[in-house]
């Protein structure tokens, strides 16, 4: 910091100093990710691949806990540097002004003295046969206005200007008005100055980091607080930067991300992860970078409130009596019942986060590739938001973007997260050379599960209704959209994208179809073949209606006995979706399946061979159609 500001110091002051010292934070913001990335994606991966054993396991963990200090190493100096470019900004403001209140005062023959005082010569009309003297005047620094109807330094600014120009009026040296202008305006500029020293020094102090070599909950919990410090302090800085569009399309988003500076970029993914991580068009590295922060922050903080609240537990049982008083048995508490279904709601917020975190510390074993965070929001429509992808899809060859059904949330994100990693699996072993991604999309307000089938399935009252998935619609196409563009972008082709949906994703996938909008949604989805399995109907009675080419609407269901979501679907009265995809009136390729229930689509046998199902699911997401099994 300046270590205190008075004329001397802001007029030698430079502030090219600051922009430097706010590029070298940059610069280690971006080696420490580069390092974090090395060693989760190429280290760290390198070793779950090619070593098994506990001294590899004790080795991964202590690589974890490095590449964690970097992660929080980038975070922070990335903070680091976009407050100093924003106090940067501030001083130039306040420097420039100094520069040309001085460079005024001079042209007009006056003298800045050292401390800021400014000395005017002789002149006037003679008074007793003399030309007044000149002298010295030190201007004074008007304070700042409230806004509020009764404001007493609005009222002091106007009382102290009504003075000066009284004294100037009546003053023989007609310098002296104009000297007290020049003083003031250097007054000024100090002032603000110090302001601007005074807001930044606590900001930036707090940005000290503890001098052990751990990065704690604690530690992670202190990042959300410095961001928003810096944030709010920040204000006019950022404004300075190009806003991003409002509601804007993937490719209008794209192209305002490319026009912005690196140190633009840089600004918004400190202070403005969560907006960043959310705009569909972005390239994938960016939106990943930016989740990873939220989700680091998100994930200590809710571990933090589950301690606290783990340790406030209240007295669980009490004694039940009949009418006459006599004992009857225990029950539990009303105050224990609701601090459990807290208990339950932070615990799943926690195993949520923690299933992705564990997919990224997977990386490399089996062959899995790097994992990409394309959206993420712990609260978002009350059940969590989670865009997780296997393997960079702005540079895959075959994408495949898997859209989960009825009880879909984030305590239970895992076991969608599973089913995307065994069709990255089994597509990788069939793309004879080619890359693939696949993306657990989970965008919206899935159904609640509700009476349990015998099978595991369930009757789902609330997904009978099209609501959630007329909601969810656009976001998923407004996804697809935003997927094309970052691949134009970055491989100059389209790719090959699969889109497949299981149960109510399924119906999701046709309001999709219908969120059509001109000027915002043009054209069919961005998408080559569209997959239903175990469908209660798309919003669509023929395959045609989902504007996919002839030939490439697939469909997959287990008989009645063993998946009754489709005949349900197909029930009158118990839903309103459409004609089911399995039907032969609809027009999609059938294909076999050997799912035993509803959620069995996706199973990997005891052999480790992989079922028909996930086998002809492989093989559509990479284009191998010949070898697709039909009905």
């Amino acid at each position: 910091m300046i270590q205190g500001v008075d004329y001397t110091t802001l007029k030698a002051l430079k502030v090219s100093e600051f922009e430097d010292a706010a590029d070298g934070y940059r610069a280690a913001s971006s080696m420490a990710s580069q390092v974090k990335d090395r060693i989760e994606n190429e280290i760290s991966a390198g070793m779950r691949r090619d070593l098994d054993s506990e001294a590899s396991d004790a080795a991964a963990r202590e690589l974890k806990e490095l590449a964690t200090n970097f992660h929080y190493t980038q975070i922070e100096c990335g903070l680091i540097s976009t407050a100093l470019n924003a106090l940067a900004a501030d001083l130039t403001v306040h420097k420039k002004a100094l520069d040309a209140a001085v460079a005024d005062a001079e042209a007009a023959g006056f003298t800045v003295l050292a401390n800021g005082a400014v000395q005017y010569p002789a002149g006037g009309d003679k008074v007793d046969g003399k030309v007044p003297e000149g002298g010295t005047v030190t201007g004074s620094a008007k304070g700042a206005a409230t806004g509020a109807p009764i404001d007493p330094a609005g009222d002091a600014n106007d009382l102290a200007s009504a003075l000066e120009r009284q004294a100037a009026n009546i003053h023989p040296n007609p310098n002296f008005g104009r000297a007290v202008e020049f003083a003031n305006r250097i007054a000024q500029a100090v002032s603000d100055a110090t302001d601007a020293d005074a807001k930044w020094a606590p900001k930036l102090r707090a940005l000290k980091a503890d001098d052990d070599l751990k990065v704690s909950k604690d530690d992670w919990a202190d990042v959300t607080t410095d961001t928003g410090g810096v944030r709010s302090a920040a204000q006019d800085y950022v404004k300075s930067i190009t806003p991003p569009p409002k509601d804007g399309t993937a490719a209008q988003n794209a192209e305002w991300w490319k026009g912005l500076s690196p140190e633009e970029q840089a600004t918004h993914l400190s202070l403005n992860s969560a907006a960043v991580g959310a705009m569909d068009g972005l390239p994938a590295t960016v939106r990943d970078e930016a989740n990873r922060a939220v989700l680091r922050d998100e994930h200590s903080s809710a571990a933090i409130a589950l301690q606290k609240h783990l340790a406030g537990e209240p007295k669980r049982l009490e004694m039940k009596y009949t009418l006459r008083g006599d004992p009857i048995g225990e029950r539990e508490t009303d105050e224990w019942k609701k601090w459990n279904e807290e208990r339950k709601r932070l615990q799943g917020r926690v195993d949520g986060m923690g299933a992705i975190q564990s997919r990224f510390d997977a990386t490399g074993k089996d062959g899995l590739p790097e994992a990409y965070l394309l959206g993420f929001d712990p609260e978002g429509m009350g059940k969590g938001k989670v865009i997780l992808a296997n393997g960079n899809p702005d540079t895959a060859d075959h994408t495949a973007v898997y859209v989960p059904g009825t009880g879909t949330n984030l305590p239970t994100i895992e076991g969608d997260l599973n089913r995307s990693e065994e069709l990255w699996r089994q597509s990788n072993k069939m793309a004879a050379g080619a890359t693939v991604s696949t993306i657990t999309w989970f965008d919206y307000d899935a159904p609640l599960s509700a009476m349990p089938y015998t099978d595991g399935g369930g009757l789902l009252p609330e997904a009978m209704y099209d609501d959630q998935a007329a909601e969810g619609g656009p976001n998923l196409r407004a996804f697809l959209d935003g997927n094309r563009e970052a691949h134009l972008a970055a491989s100059g082709d389209k790719g090959h994208t699969t889109l497949m949906g299981h149960s109510y994703g399924t119906t999701l996938i046709g309001d999709a179809v219908k969120s059509y909008s001109p000027g915002f949604f043009d054209g069919p989805l961005k998408a080559d073949d569209i997959i239903a399995v175990g469908s209660p109907g798309m919003q669509a009675d023929h395959a045609a209606d989902l504007g996919v080419e002839r030939g490439h609407m697939w469909a997959m269901a287990a008989p009645a006995s063993k998946d009754q979501v489709p005949l349900a679907g197909s029930l009158v009265g118990l839903g309103d979706h459409g004609v089911v995809p399995t039907d032969p009136e609809f027009g999609a390729n059938i294909m076999k399946t050997d799912a035993e229930d509803h959620s069995d689509y996706w199973r990997v046998n005891e052999d480790n061979t992989p079922s028909t199902s996930l086998k002809n699911q492989a093989r559509i997401i990479v284009g191998d159609y010949g070898k697709v099994s039909l009905e």
